[in-house]
């Protein structure tokens, strides 16, 4: 049986990602997490948006497993690529969020788009790793930040 590379490249990703983004000085909630405050509204909608994401994912493993990389491509750019930033206002949450937490935002959306691209070559082994990279982003963020 072969062992897959991607799964120690995807947490190295992850964790370099969470030291380079984790900024030092704000406050902190019990947990470590730096506290990000936001208006109510903004943050439901910001929290609304990590839960699509969330059920984004979910439906992606599902085309993988069913073998259609077409379909978990379709998913991962509408709803977790570049091409999403539109649908989740993206526009108007950016300048509530620290730099750092921008960066992983960004580097999510990125990583989704290349993710697409790898499932439509059909290649599964470089698309789960793009997945990984997907994944290794929204635990970078969601352990450095949070909303409040």
């Amino acid at each position: 049986m072969k062992t897959s590379s991607w799964i120690p490249r995807a947490l190295a990703a992850g964790a370099l990602l969470l030291t380079c983004l984790v900024p030092a000085g704000p406050p902190l909630a019990a947990d470590g997490r730096v506290l990000v405050d936001m208006p109510p509204m903004m943050r439901d909608h910001m929290l609304g948006n990590m839960r699509d994401h969330l059920e984004a994912v979910n439906e992606i493993l599902g085309h993988l497993a069913a073998g259609d990389g077409d379909a978990a491509a379709a998913v991962a750019e509408q709803r977790l690529g570049m091409s999403s930033l539109d649908d989740h206002g993206a526009a108007h949450m950016a300048p509530l969020m620290p730099e750092g937490m921008r960066q992983a935002g960004t580097a999510m959306h990125r990583a989704a788009s290349r993710f697409a691209l790898r499932a439509e070559e059909g290649e599964i082994g470089p698309a789960i790793a793009a997945l990984g990279e997907v994944t290794a982003a929204c635990v970078a963020c969601h352990a450095g930040w949070r909303v409040h």
